[in-house]
């Protein structure tokens, strides 16, 4: 093992200078496997399978779905093979099992309901996701959008197993007749934006909720026509669930008029009971206020108990001013007990968590949108939150334990990624809980945790002849961002933002910094506002000047990994790569003549370690390759359409850096194809390494290790980290 933090000592020493003899094996078989750092992201349902115990799905906004091992407790993910064309599929808007083959699973998927994200699709599986069908839907899906955290819409019915019916974000509830090969529209349902649907166990009666037409609809006639019930309120059903003696519970949530909720916007809400005579109760435990003079928030999280007739559970959601709250009741809702005040939840495994939490946030957690109780063992329970998942094998108990049990459940948003030469071995930066620098990679980071843990971490970069030197840059702090001086075991937050072109009391964007090969100077650029610069980590800025005139898109500052104070940009609209070569106080025009891009376009430019203005140039139609001052552009003809490109650690006897790619590249004498390859001969040849079950769909960020050949991390959308190593 390499003992990354002593290099820290020498860290002149290891610039990585890439030997001179060449070899060019095939690249080998690799392994993939998720960094360890535990959750991070919104699991927003759970369905059990209701006849074979230990059977248990999760689903995510955007990190795609997971079955649960119940044997070895982690979580296995199922939709890993997705292509990045297929990449919004990863956002499961609903899950559902077939009762009657527990091979059978289903997931409606789909990101957003723009006009530029991908159709849904049904996913259908016969082997409980290890292999899928996919069926286009010819329609769109929010499984990242408002009203997510509601459900299941997607139900099989349990009398014919090949009729699904769906429930859409805006076109109305539909029904396939061939287990979701084709849908059509159920029309005797009224509300576009369906918010659950339930099959009864009486013959032909079936439930549905709405967002758009806030109620519960019943239909007694199989789905032909349907009938708001009266006696409920017009508030958007966000859970239902029957108990073993035929009760059916629903808990219900509203914001302001319009308002689709869960997650955000619930201001009130409520939990009601059908008892087995058809009459319908209030049962909400505890009445949001909606006046403004008490806590307004809405109720989500809802299951009963299968073998113990008048055990329901409920959850709040939205509750910020005490926190959410759990309640569980034993008379079918007469009475109800909180279960925060008898909970036990244990974060030790997770330093993130602990830190996340603090002292102001509630250990329970926050958007609690889904609780399932085992319907094969009532003292089995679980329930997703913004950041994970929490599971009890004792809700019954006197004191109840909760565990983080997210073991292989990376959902966290990874931004950036960076494997320096000393110190850590990886730097990752992420939304909503900041990120991490891993010290070993068989763990999850201890002492290397981003503080505080609550921010989104936008950029992270280290100086390549002293990584001891890291800055990263942040949402919503006040001076933007920290930096550290001992390879990101410990943070110091900026002295002062820059404040050229905000207005008063406006906070600097993020954006995406860079830190000079010795780590003398930053260059941070943010969108809309003024690049800047600093000598002295922070304590003052000053403007960039010569900077791009670019406000519809952010220009990414490269650092020069061998001469300090030498900065580039490149200049999207000009088609040029700007050069600093006073610590980016200035920038003047060094290479021309390059293809001009459009705000939607995309590029990467890298600097490689070793000799000066080694570039590397990703642009939409090829990948270029500045081999240093002296030296003419290089095409590189195999690589079609680079999407990221990293450069590692050379293979032994190799002249240069390993070269990765993530893209559209010809590998041999194959046409183009999708994947991750990887070159040892700077460009010339090509190797994918990555197999059609690990494609991950969207990567946010890619990096190779500098000091172990081979090792390479990507950051899929809403999948973690994953490090792929050769196989031995």
């Amino acid at each position: 093992m390499i003992h990354r933090r002593h290099l820290l000592q020498a860290a002149g020493l290891f610039a990585t200078v890439p030997a001179w003899a060449a070899d060019a094996s095939p690249a080998p078989a690799y392994d993939w496997r998720s960094l360890t750092y535990g959750a991070g992201g919104f699991i927003d349902g759970f369905v059990f399978h209701p006849r074979e115990k230990g059977l248990l799905y999760a689903r995510t906004d955007i990190g795609g779905a997971y079955r649960f091992d119940p044997a070895a407790k982690r979580w296995l993910p199922l939709l890993d093979h997705l292509t990045k064309a297929d990449a919004d599929l990863m956002g499961v808007l609903s899950i559902a099992v077939d009762p009657s083959d527990a091979n059978r699973v289903y997931a409606a998927c789909g990101l957003y309901t723009g006009q530029w994200a991908r159709n849904a699709a049904l996913l259908a599986s016969a082997d409980r996701g290890a292999t899928w069908q996919t069926h286009e839907l010819g329609l769109k899906l929010n499984g990242n959008g408002p009203g997510r955290g509601t459900g299941e819409r997607l139900q099989v019915d349990p009398n014919r197993p090949e009729r699904l019916l769906l429930g859409t974000t805006q076109d109305g509830l539909l029904q396939s007749t061939d287990r979701g090969q084709h849908f059509s529209k159920l029309g005797g349902f009224p509300a576009k934006h369906v918010s659950l649907v339930l099959f009864a166990p009486t013959a032909k009666t079936i439930y549905a909720g709405s967002h758009d037409q806030p109620g519960l609809f019943v239909s007694t006639d199989d789905g032909g026509s349907f009938t708001r019930i009266a006696e409920l309120p017009a508030q958007a059903p966000q859970r239902a669930a029957f108990g073993p003696d035929g009760s059916l519970y629903v808990s219900f949530a509203a914001g302001d008029a319009g308002q689709v909720v869960n997650p955000a916007e619930a201001k009130t809400g409520s939990v009601w009971r059908r008892a087995p005579d058809g009459r319908w109760r209030d049962i909400t435990p505890v009445k949001p206020d909606k006046t403004g003079n008490g806590q307004t928030f809405g109720y989500s999280g809802l299951d009963a108990d299968a073998k113990r007739p008048g055990r329901v559970v409920v959850s709040t959601i939205e509750r910020w001013s005490s926190g959410e709250e759990i309640y569980i009741s034993d008379d079918h809702g007469t009475n109800w007990t909180p279960l925060s005040p008898r909970s036990a939840f244990d974060a030790s495994t997770h330093p993130w968590l602990q830190a996340y939490q603090g002292k102001s946030r509630h250990p329970q957690g926050h958007w609690m949108a889904d609780f399932k109780i085992d319907p094969h063992d009532g003292d089995h329970a679980v329930y997703g939150t913004g950041y994970g998942l929490w599971m009890t094998g004792n809700l019954g108990a006197a004191k109840v334990n909760w565990a983080f049990t997210v073991d292989n459940l990376e959902e966290t948003a990874v931004l950036a990624l960076e494997s320096p030469n000393g110190g850590a071995s990886l730097l990752a930066a992420m939304g909503d809980v900041s990120g991490a620098a891993w010290d070993d990679l068989a763990q999850g980071p201890k002492n290397g945790l981003f503080l505080p843990a609550g921010e989104t971490c936008r950029a992270v970069a280290f100086a390549e002849l002293n990584p001891g030197i890291v800055a990263r840059t942040v949402d919503g702090n006040a001076t933007g961002g920290h930096w550290s001086a001992d390879g990101g075991a410990s943070w110091r937050p900026f002295a002062t933002a820059p404040q050229a072109g905000l207005k008063p009391g406006e906070r600097a964007a993020a954006g995406q910094i860079a830190v000079s090969a010795k780590g003398g100077f930053f260059v941070w650029a943010r969108q809309g506002q003024a690049a800047t610069f600093s000598r002295d980590h922070g304590r003052t800025w000053g403007p960039c000047n010569g900077w791009p005139a670019e406000r519809d898109f952010l220009s990414t500052p490269v650092a020069d990994r061998a001469i300090e104070g030498v900065f580039y940009v490149l200049d999207r609209a000009n088609g040029r790569i700007l050069v600093s070569v006073d610590g980016g106080a200035s920038f003047q025009p060094g290479i021309a003549g390059l293809s001009k891009l459009q705000a939607w376009q995309n590029a990467q430019l890298i600097c490689a370690p070793g000799k000066p203005r080694d570039l590397w140039l990703a642009l939409p139609d090829g990948l270029v390759h500045f081999a240093g001052a002296d030296s003419k552009a290089l095409a590189t003809p195999a690589v079609v359409e680079p999407w990221r490109v990293a450069l590692g650690k050379a293979a032994e006897g190799a002249a240069y850096h390993a070269v990765y790619v993530w893209g559209r590249v010809k590998a041999g004498s194959a046409e183009a194809s999708e994947g991750l390859f990887r070159s040892l001969d700077a460009g010339a040849t090509w190797q994918r390494i990555d197999d059609d079950r690990h494609r991950y769909g969207r990567l946010n960020a890619l990096a190779a290790d500098p000091l172990e050949f081979g090792v390479v991390y990507v950051a899929p959308e809403g999948r973690g980290v994953i490090i792929g190593k050769p196989k031995a």
